[in-house]
């Protein structure tokens, strides 16, 4: 029988709310069946609001929400390749960079490896988080099934924080597995002693990870179109891989500033904060540049990693406000 709406079995699924994806239908009908549990009895029934206060309750339905959001979102990265693609580029490039470091025995020739990892790690993790996550909340859009998600009960924030912790898992995992693998390297090349900063190198280039994965989050709640988000994110890579340290390193150069400046030039980019961090705890300037200028600088690691987690949760927070002018 032929649709009295003239479309096609294939345009109708391009149009269904999940956007055709089972995954995706299966949230929307959690999502859709747990808030109506909650409305379901009378006495709460006028209660229940997607801005509910922050109850025991209110928590609990709140956390289970972003759960199956994160859930559905690893399982659609999953489905399209997205974990396996970035973590066979990780091992690639890893194992590249490890046959390229030269061959030194020694604790000094590992932390020449690590730095050079880190260097490596400083331009592609950053430009596969952006890759990853600048059409998390455009493109879902565009599928159409997120704005049935909105039309629920559901707090849009819930939604934000769901789609974000459910890309970055699929970005840890696939950092953690990809250099793995020139983890094992080194571990047979210079001995597992000097796996100890090999691992302080995996803690951050997953939280730099992470970071700009939050910054695409932001660009994507901001962004009207794909491509609108799609620039965005590249100019945010240049600016803070490229641009950022060699305006810094220009004004170090030209101009005497106070080490309370000099820090907070570093702490401004998530990608110095993890070069600066990962060096210092080399006791090597390796990788050169700005960042390796104040690798033994008075910045401690504590500031440092506060810093990569402000990255993670700012860009978040700012999100998930924005989220709510959204008009879909």
């Amino acid at each position: 029988m032929s649709d009295p709406t003239g479309r096609s079995d294939g345009e109708s699924e391009r149009t269904r709310p999940d956007g055709g994806h089972p995954d995706a239908a299966a949230a929307v009908g959690a999502l859709d069946a747990d808030t109506d549990s909650e409305v379901s009895d009378p006495e709460r029934r006028e209660t229940v609001e997607p801005t509910e206060a922050g109850t025991a309750d209110g928590t609990r339905d709140a956390l289970r929400h972003v759960f199956v959001v994160a859930v559905t979102e690893y399982r659609l990265a999953v489905r399209s390749r997205w974990a396996l693609a970035l973590t066979g580029l990780f091992v690639v490039f890893g194992g590249v960079m490890m046959t390229f470091s030269g061959s030194a025995v020694g604790p000094a020739g590992a932390e020449r490896v690590v730095a050079s990892l880190t260097s490596l790690a400083a331009y592609l993790v950053p430009l596969a988080a952006l890759a990853l996550g600048y059409d998390a909340i455009v493109g879902r859009e565009d599928e159409g099934w997120l704005a049935v998600v909105f039309s629920l009960p559901v707090r849009r924030s819930e939604v934000v924080a769901g789609t974000y912790l459910g890309r970055g898992a699929v970005l840890t995992g696939a950092t953690l597995l990809g250099f793995a693998f020139s983890g094992a390297l080194i571990a047979r090349e210079f001995g597992v002693g000097a796996l100890s900063g090999f691992l302080g190198f995996l803690g951050g280039a997953v939280a730099v990870g992470a970071a700009f994965l939050s910054v695409a989050t932001l660009l994507s709640t901001v962004a009207r179109e794909k491509t609108h988000a799609l620039g965005a994110s590249l100019l945010v890579w240049v600016w803070f891989v490229l641009a950022h340290d060699l305006l810094a390193l220009g004004v170090v150069a030209a101009v005497e500033l106070p080490d309370a400046a000099l820090s907070a030039l570093v702490l401004s980019n998530p990608v110095s904060a993890f070069r600066v961090l990962v060096l210092s705890g080399l006791g090597t300037t390796a990788g050169g540049g700005f960042t390796a200028v104040l690798a033994g600088s008075g910045l401690s690691t504590l500031s440092l990693s506060l810093a990569l987690v402000a990255w993670c949760v700012a860009p978040l927070l700012v999100a998930a406000r924005l989220v709510r002018r959204r008009r879909l």
